[in-house]
């Protein structure tokens, strides 16, 4: 047999077919591990995404849905100020707490190897909370930093269950060693221009860790550049320049560009950053793509010499292997929205919309392939199951959605598409 034909056998349309490869799995032609990763990135799967619960509990807009590390327990936080944990299969309520927060929580998420009995939150209060959860399902939270305005995000250390950083809009990263009394602040992030250095710091919105290398984390927020640190790089007295970045990630069209900034960042298995920018689009960068320590170019792009049109190409005279992957199609112009990866190697981009709708692209190419109804409002958080081809979605509704591969038909795009965020008009909260 031709090696076209035995691609054909396993292969429809381009895809892989879940039922060829599981019969292929069986007599020895494909390993456990391979079916595994093929089955769970399956393109089949993703066009078969559909509600399989909405789990309803809190009283107000979600903002974080986050797996433990076994998958089997989801966690949200809401602005009613409530941290949930739910056993997402059946649709029930494990566990329910006031999280300590006066404000809207932002993110929650268990620490690894606390047999997911801890728990830590970041809140619009500036607050950084801890959680523990005691026999007979006692809780208690206490206080451990404070950040000078909200604090969006937090990031927990692979594999530690100790160490996690987060990032506030004062501009401060602090890092958290819960064995330790107090966090250490890290550094302030000031704009990269030496004229703008002594104004406000740079509002930060997203942290992320790279897990192929934990001591690299980017962060990013209310300009155009994604920075990635190196943590090795510390030192307590301050006296090896800690506050500059190791590299700084930008499209090259968006550099001197002040109307935009950054709302997501996530890394994928292979350590390449996805940035998404608010009133522009999401960029994939590979690491080879960073503009280095110093990244002000010697003539810098005005936002006033460059029409929106031009904008949204990249410059003919870049070099192709320096301008970062686009995907197009949502609407992030409302509220600070994440991004993130879906599948076992991160083969699929998914984002949330202004439109209430989750967007999915390939990640290869950059093309749409499911665009999903999932809120009357907007959708902020999207979050993939560890294991499974599953989703987590929430938004500005009180609910949470969980998708899985069950419908009898795959998905088709909708007609149309490059006007489906303008379908209906947006309701503001």
């Amino acid at each position: 047999m031709s090696e076209k034909a035995k691609k054909g056998r396993s292969n429809f349309n381009g895809l892989h077919h879940p039922v060829v490869d599981f019969w292929r799995r069986e007599v020895g032609g494909i390993s456990s591990r391979n079916f595994s990763n093929r089955f769970s990135a399956s393109e089949n799967l993703v066009l078969r995404l559909e509600i399989y619960k909405k789990l309803e509990k809190h009283k107000g807009c979600v903002n974080t849905v986050s797996f433990n590390a076994e998958g089997d327990v989801l966690i949200s936080g809401s602005d009613d100020r409530r941290v949930v944990l739910w056993d997402w299969q059946l649709g029930n309520v494990k566990l329910s707490f006031h999280s300590g927060h006066a404000n809207n929580v932002f993110q929650a998420k268990f620490m690894p190897f606390s047999d997911d009995r801890t728990i830590v939150t970041c809140a619009a209060d500036g607050m950084v909370r801890r959680a523990s959860i005691l026999e007979g399902d006692k809780v208690e939270t206490s206080f451990l930093g404070l950040h000078q305005g909200r604090a969006h995000k937090l990031c927990i250390e692979p594999g530690n269950p100790h160490i996690f950083y987060t990032c506030g809009e004062d501009g401060l990263v602090q890092r958290f060693d819960l064995r330790t009394e107090a966090p250490t602040e890290l550094f302030t992030c000031q704009s990269v221009d030496p004229r703008r250095r002594n104004m406000e710091a740079i509002q930060l919105n997203a942290i992320a860790i790279d897990p192929r290398n934990s001591n690299l984390f980017a962060v990013g927020g209310m300009d155009e550049y994604a920075r990635l640190y190196d943590v090795r790089r510390f030192q307590g007295d301050g006296s090896n320049g800690f506050t500059r970045a190791a590299d700084h990630f930008c499209p090259p069209h968006l550099i001197g560009n002040e109307e935009v900034g950054i709302t997501g960042l996530a890394f994928s298995e292979q350590s390449e950053l996805l940035v998404s920018y608010n009133d522009e689009f999401i960029y994939l960068f590979t690491p080879d793509m960073g503009l280095g320590s110093n990244p002000i170019p010697s003539s810098p792009i005005s936002k006033s010499s460059v029409s929106k049109s031009e904008s949204a190409s990249s410059p003919k005279d870049e070099n192709e292997h320096s301008v970062p992957l686009v995907y197009k199609g949502h609407k992030n112009s409302e509220t600070v929205k994440g991004v993130n990866f879906f599948g076992p190697r991160s083969e699929y981009v998914v984002s949330g919309s202004d439109c209430g709708r989750i967007f999915i692209w390939r990640k290869k190419g950059g093309e749409l392939i499911r665009v999903m109804e999932a809120d009357r409002h907007v959708v902020n958080c999207i979050e993939p199951h560890p294991h499974i081809p599953v989703l987590a979605s929430s938004g500005i509704e009180s609910d949470i959605k969980v998708w899985t591969s069950k419908a009898a038909e795959r998905a088709t795009l909708p007609e149309n598409i490059e006007l489906v965020c303008f379908t209906f008009p947006l309701i503001k909260t």
